[in-house]
C-alpha cells in the first residue's frame, strides 16, 4: 500500500464474487458458450446469469455473469485462469463500493477491456437517489 491515508480493509468486506466473460468480434460466442458448460460440467456451485449479446452497464460488449461465493475463489478462479481459452474474463469482489469493486479491485484474465466506468458511476448514483426518494 503505497497511499498512506488509505484505510486497510479486511476481506470480510467481500460478500461474494463476480466473473464477466466476454465475447464480441473478436471472441465468439461459441467459445463463451462452451466455456459455460465447462464450468457446469466442472459442477462449480455458481449462479449463471442471462446472456446480453450488447454492452449492458459498464461491459463494453457482450458478456455473461458467473456469480460465485467468496469461500470458492480459491478453486473457481484457478479452473478459469487455465480454461478461459480466448474470452476476457474480468473477476471482481462485491463490496460496498461496486465502482472500486470494477476498477481498483478486479482482476482480468485474458485481455483487459476497457469498462465505463463513467457510466457505472452515473448509474449508482441515480440507483442511490431513486432510494432516497423510497425513503422519504
Amino acid at each position: 500500500m503505497n497511499d498512506p491515508g488509505r484505510t486497510v480493509r479486511p476481506v470480510t468486506d467481500i460478500t461474494d464474487y463476480h466473473a464477466h466473460v466476454y465475447y464480441d468480434e473478436g471472441t465468439s460466442k461459441a467459445a463463451a458458450q462452451q466455456l459455460r458448460a465447462a464450468i457446469v460440467a466442472a459442477g462449480f456451485e455458481v449462479a449463471l446469469g442471462r446472456w446480453h449479446d450488447d454492452p449492458v452497464g459498464p461491459h463494453p460488449v457482450g458478456s455473461f455473469q458467473i456469480a460465485f461465493a467468496a469461500s470458492d475463489f480459491a478453486s473457481l478462479v484457478p479452473w478459469l485462469a487455465l480454461n478461459h481459452g480466448q474470452n476476457a474474463v474480468l473477476i471482481h469482489p462485491n463490496t460496498d463500493d461496486p465502482v472500486a469493486d470494477h476498477s481498483d479491485h478486479a482482476l482480468w484474465l485474458g485481455r483487459q477491456l476497457e469498462l465505463d466506468i463513467p457510466l457505472l458511476k452515473r448509474l449508482l448514483a441515480k440507483f442511490r437517489a431513486s432510494e432516497k426518494d423510497d425513503t422519504a
